[in-house]
């Protein structure tokens, strides 16, 4: 028997990762119809995933149409600083708990993530898998659920900073600061490699829309 509560877990996942995927960027008008066509789900679990991703101020309504929402300049501030916050207790914690096999794992995808230098887009999704696994390294399953929070909304993000001249082989060589020190127990230094890992992606940021306000101009 179909179990209600399946369809809807999926209609939601299946939406967010559009989303984190850029398939639909911020500004973007999602139609219920269209999205059941799309993923094959009906139109009950669409509508209750767009109601939850509403919820989560993910969509927001442009009339009687939901829209992917955008972030504004304070907005994004506020992010970073949670983000940074967040992300260095992870580290700090996952240099106390993680275990040599999840340090391995850290360790295999810096090396496989050399392969990628060129690809933004295929970075960027190595980069959120790279963060992922701090996260879980911290085994601290409240911080994690936190982080995933702040993870989704910066899929409202429309370019990958990544795609900065220079910012590919920058973050390679703040990623692999950040595994030595969890490798090394050191909580202090790996708290600050990774904030300022993010403080640097923050400034790239900042920098690309600033760029991109003036291209407009």
């Amino acid at each position: 028997m179909h179990d209600p509560r399946t369809s809807q877990k999926d209609a939601y996942a299946l939406i967010l990762e559009a989303i984190d995927s850029h398939i639909y960027k911020p500004g973007d008008r999602l139609v219920e119809s269209e999205l059941a066509e799309r993923f094959g789900v009906s139109r009950t679990p669409i509508r209750e995933a767009l109601q939850r991703l509403e919820t989560q101020s993910l969509l927001t309504r442009d009339g009687r149409s939901l829209i992917v929402a955008s972030l504004d300049h304070s907005q994004l501030s506020e992010l970073y600083v949670v983000r940074g916050e967040l992300e260095g207790l992870a580290a700090r914690l996952a240099a106390r708990h993680a275990t040599p096999e999840e340090v391995k794992v850290l360790r295999d995808m810096l090396e496989d993530d050399k392969k990628l230098v060129g690809d933004p887009n295929a970075l960027s999704r190595a980069n959120r898998r790279f963060h992922k696994q701090i996260h879980l390294a911290s085994h601290n399953r409240f911080l994690v659920r936190q982080l995933d929070l702040v993870h989704r909304s910066m899929a409202l993000l429309a370019t990958t900073s990544l795609s900065a001249e220079g910012r590919t082989e920058g973050t390679l060589e703040e990623h692999a600061k950040i595994v030595e020190a969890i490798e090394a127990g050191d909580g202090d230094a790996a708290d600050q490699a990774l904030r300022d890992h993010i403080s640097k992606a923050f400034v790239t940021r900042l920098k690309l829309d600033a760029a991109a306000v003036e291209a407009a101009e």
